[in-house]
């Protein structure tokens, strides 16, 4: 999946809008005027990326655009979502077009609130690479196996820092002393205890950087084991983004689809995601140091 340069990452270029903490300023000011009820309601860092990264598969959901339209009031938010195949060096002129007040809702109803969709883990991560996903998050929860998302590929004292200053982290393993992490280690082809040592692993990351967190800050990461057959691997972020990889028969994680789903204005797949990670959760038991 390559990247395509939509207009609005160019119209936000021209504004030095294009970091994160910028836009959201911007996006408060326009929210002040439009409705302020929807101050603080800008897109986290990982969603704003994936807005101007050109892969988002429908639009934002309503308040979204016209927080947009009101910030580019001379273009749709169909507009500022298309590609843009002009030089980064001009503002370019809007065209006219169709109203997408009647589109857009359509659009996310038909995907439930899917954004982006990926062959596999590692076509993700090339998009998706754990700092976007994980710098400036208030919240994040994950259930899978090992977890090597967020315990091997983001570093510990980035970690520390996030849960210092105010982030929940909940981490949910595969048991690597149960049932269910054998057999899925079976039906992959590993042997005995590869799977349980890699996980025993993780655990014992995430129990090092406990130990290095202030007593304040300590009760904020939450580390826990469930032994059931494992179906999915979830992240949700801020409760408003939610990535997904089903677990295929004999194959690796890593060669899994991966799929972004968004939490909009009705029920989609976010929502279904989400309760699948609460029933696991309350179905498991806490990791003790």
């Amino acid at each position: 999946m390559s990247e395509t340069t939509i207009l609005l990452k160019v119209l936000l270029k021209q504004r030095h809008l294009q970091g994160h903490r910028a836009f959201c300023r911007e996006y408060d000011r326009a929210a002040k005027k439009v409705d302020p009820s929807l101050i603080g309601g800008y897109p986290s860092k990982a969603q704003f990326y994936r807005w101007i990264s050109g892969e988002l598969l429908g639009l934002p959901y309503a308040d979204h655009c016209r927080i947009l339209e009101n910030m580019f009031p001379n273009w749709s938010a169909e507009q500022l979502f298309k590609p843009y195949l002009g030089g980064m060096d001009f503002i370019p002129e809007p065209t006219p077009t169709q109203p997408v007040a009647q589109a857009a809702p359509t659009v996310r109803s038909e995907l439930a609130g899917l954004t982006a969709a990926y062959t596999s883990r590692s076509e993700f991560h090339h998009h998706m690479p754990p700092h976007k996903l994980f710098d400036g998050a208030r919240s994040i929860r994950m259930v899978g196996l090992s977890l090597n998302l967020l315990c091997q590929q983001y570093p510990d004292r980035d970690l520390i820092d996030l849960i210092e200053n105010g982030t929940e982290v909940d981490c949910l393993f595969l048991d690597p002393a149960g049932e269910a992490i054998r057999r899925r280690g079976a039906e992959e082809g590993h042997p005995d205890t590869l799977l349980s040592t890699l996980t025993d692993v993780n655990i014992g990351a995430m129990r090092r950087v406990a130990l290095k967190l202030t007593p304040d800050a300590s009760p904020r990461l939450r580390l826990h084991v469930y032994d059931e057959t494992i179906r999915f691997n979830i992240t949700i972020v801020d409760d408003a983004l939610c990535v997904v990889q089903p677990y295929l028969p004999d194959g690796r994680g890593l060669e899994s689809p991966t799929l972004v789903a968004e939490r909009g204005e009705t029920p989609g797949l976010y929502e279904t995601f989400s309760q699948v990670f609460e029933s696991l959760w309350t179905r498991s038991r806490e990791v003790t140091a």
